[in-house]
């Protein structure tokens, strides 16, 4: 079991969490208004000098659907390079 963090540009929300509802996984959380600064584009901090936000994603994904969030996180970064989307992928030993 792996857990995802998938941080991206709060302007993409609609067509991300679709994306991932269309692959049957449905269960989320999701945190939004976050802010930061990455390597690939303009900081997003919520300020006039660096407007805008980042929402996040969080999946608690079994074994059997790692492959499938694997390849769409790689594709979001290919079909929206704008958005910003950057995908943390830590080990989760136990879901309660």
């Amino acid at each position: 079991m792996k857990m995802f963090l998938i941080v991206y540009s709060r302007e993409a929300d609609e067509y991300i969490v679709d994306r991932f509802k269309r692959a049957g996984i449905r269960a989320y959380t999701k945190m939004e208004e976050v802010h930061g600064e990455g390597t690939a584009t303009e900081p997003k901090l919520g300020t006039h000098a660096w407007p805008g936000g980042n929402n996040v994603l969080i999946l608690a994904v079994p074994d059997e659907q790692i492959h499938v969030v694997t390849c769409i996180a790689h594709q979001l970064k290919e079909e929206r390079p704008r958005a910003g989307v950057r995908c943390f992928v830590l080990p989760l030993e136990e879901c309660i």
